[in-house]
């Protein structure tokens, strides 16, 4: 998978995903499949329940595909085999969609893109979290993120 940066946030704050949210879709065009990649806890369901506009529980939990009015969101972070992902049958779910959004997917990237309609364009949203409290009293949960955009160029 090769890609090439498009676009880069420092220091956001949760306070902050609507603007990211918002300034994403400026920049990525519906039909784009969007992986959302970054450690266990850096914010990537808390994203895509702003992006899609959701507040219905998001989690690994529950389902690995959520319907989201005009979107998808899939949550593979219990799926382990390339047949699991076959399985999910995703084409239905993307019939006049316009976003479909996957965490803990880039590690299924080649049997997505076979499985996924030539409409979509591929990008890459990598989540950091920055290590360091911006003051001594915060928790890890109030530290900020740093976002990465990333077109797939080839595949």
């Amino acid at each position: 998978m090769e890609t090439k940066a498009i676009r880069e946030w420092k220091k956001v704050f949760v306070s902050d995903i609507g603007y990211i949210s918002y300034e994403l879709k400026e920049i990525v065009k519906p039909k784009a499949v969007i992986f959302l990649e970054g450690a266990m806890g850096s914010g990537k369901t808390t994203f895509a329940k702003d992006f899609l506009g959701s507040t219905d529980t998001m989690s690994p939990s529950y389902s690995v595909i959520y319907d989201v009015g005009n979107n998808v969101h899939a949550d593979l972070y219990r799926i382990e085999s390339e047949q699991e992902v076959f399985q999910l049958e995703i084409p239905l779910y993307l019939e006049n969609k316009d976003y479909f959004l996957i965490e803990w997917g880039k590690k299924f990237f080649n049997t997505l893109s076979r499985e996924i309609p030539e409409s979509f364009a591929f990008y890459l949203l990598e989540i950091n979290v920055n290590d360091t409290a911006q003051s001594e009293t915060e928790e890890k949960k109030s530290f900020s993120r740093n976002f990465t955009l990333s077109e797939i160029q080839e595949y």
